[in-house]
């Protein structure tokens, strides 16, 4: 079942002309996965987009994977549960992909997931992988073999990930060719309350609007970005160290928005982790996509603040003194920024990048001290 490496190697080049199509999420994905199981055979295939800054779920996109009342079950175990190989600590390992038999030395339903959900639907072997790029995580990638088809091998585990950094790179180039707008300021926040068990128990009218263009999957109550969202406040709260309860993410019809979740007091949960959550959906305001943005085109850091003082209107010799830099530096910093947003002045950088005029924090970090005045 394992491809010889003159496949691979064919696979890995025709991933690299996909990824340079210029696809959106929703052909990227299957033209990945056809390419990629000529390499690694697979059943079933699940490809997620996430947050780079939290890691969380926004967006997925299943081929052949589990039944749709199955996922809920899947997002509990993976984001409040212990198992193997989840994404959280693939994002921490020195390889970014794993296989279910390999990291449970050939006892998969040491698994929670295994036993509970992959088994009963007539799977076996895993192969799991983040895609991480240089400026973060950008999604994740399973593929399944059903029962009586052989383990992934070392070597298919291997040329995932290989290519896991190309489909990160295909993943945030289609994040850069969607037109990246914070919605108006004048857009009505949704707001809504899952019950203990992710049930809907109240929504307002924005929310119920805010849900339809998030869009659930076939047969699925909430789509996974709020039901990430809701199972990662309800770990906060119960005081395991989790991260903020917060995600961007792009809806069907284009616009980011911001998704936060946060516990409610005085629910009558039965204990740590079961409780009501309320889940706020507003559209995304300039400095909550400025990073996003950053990552996207990967700027570095020094790189990110030059471009703050661009959009601010200083001179290169003013950016030079307050980066403590030398004006010869300074253009390099612009002449990489300007490469990597495909922008040729300063007019155009600041039409691409900024917002109806106002000036975004790339970094998402505290900004630089005001100047006394603003350099000509």
């Amino acid at each position: 079942m394992t491809a010889a490496p003159t496949v691979r190697e064919r696979v890995r080049g025709e991933l690299v002309r996909i990824v340079h199509r210029g696809l959106g999420v929703q052909q990227l994905a299957p033209a990945a996965m056809r390419a990629l199981r000529r390499a690694v055979p697979f059943e079933g295939a699940c490809l997620l987009t996430v947050d780079p800054a939290t890691l969380l779920p926004t967006a997925e996109i299943v081929q052949g994977g589990l039944p749709a009342e199955a996922t809920a079950r899947l997002t509990e175990i993976e984001l409040g549960e212990p198992d193997f190989t989840k994404f959280t600590e693939l994002a921490r390992s020195p390889s970014p992909a794993a296989s279910l038999s390999g990291a449970t030395g050939g006892e998969p339903d040491r698994s929670l997931r295994q036993r509970e959900l992959r088994r009963p639907h007539g799977f076996a072997d895993e192969l799991r992988s983040v895609l991480p790029g240089p400026t973060g995580v950008w999604g994740a990638l399973t593929l399944l073999r059903a029962a009586g088809s052989p383990d992934f091998t070392p070597a298919e585990v291997r040329f995932v990930a290989s290519v896991a950094g190309l489909l990160a790179d295909g993943l945030r180039r289609a994040a850069l060719l969607q037109q990246t707008v914070a919605g108006p300021d004048d857009a009505e926040a949704g707001l809504l309350v899952l019950a203990v068990d992710d049930s809907l128990e109240m929504a307002n009218r924005s929310a119920m609007t805010w849900l339809e263009q998030l869009g659930a999957g076939p047969g699925e109550r909430l789509p996974v970005v709020v039901r990430a969202i809701a199972g990662r406040a309800r770990r906060a709260a119960a005081g395991d160290g989790a991260s903020a309860a917060r995600a961007r993410v792009r809806t069907r019809t284009g616009r980011w928005v911001l998704v936060q979740g946060s516990v409610l007091d005085g629910d009558g949960g039965d204990g740590p982790g079961v409780s009501r959550v309320a889940v706020l959906v507003e559209p995304a305001r300039a400095p909550e996509l400025a990073p996003l943005i950053a990552a996207a085109h990967g700027f570095t850091e020094r790189e990110r603040l030059v471009t703050e003082l661009v959009a601010q209107g200083f001179s290169s010799r003013a950016i030079a003194d307050r980066l403590h830099l030398s004006a010869y530096t300074v253009q390099d910093h612009l002449k990489a920024i300007f490469e990597k947003s495909g922008t040729g002045s300063r007019g155009e950088l600041v039409a691409r990048l900024f917002v109806d005029g106002r000036t975004l924090r790339l970094s998402g970090k505290p900004g630089l001290p005001p100047a006394a005045h603003r350099p000509d």
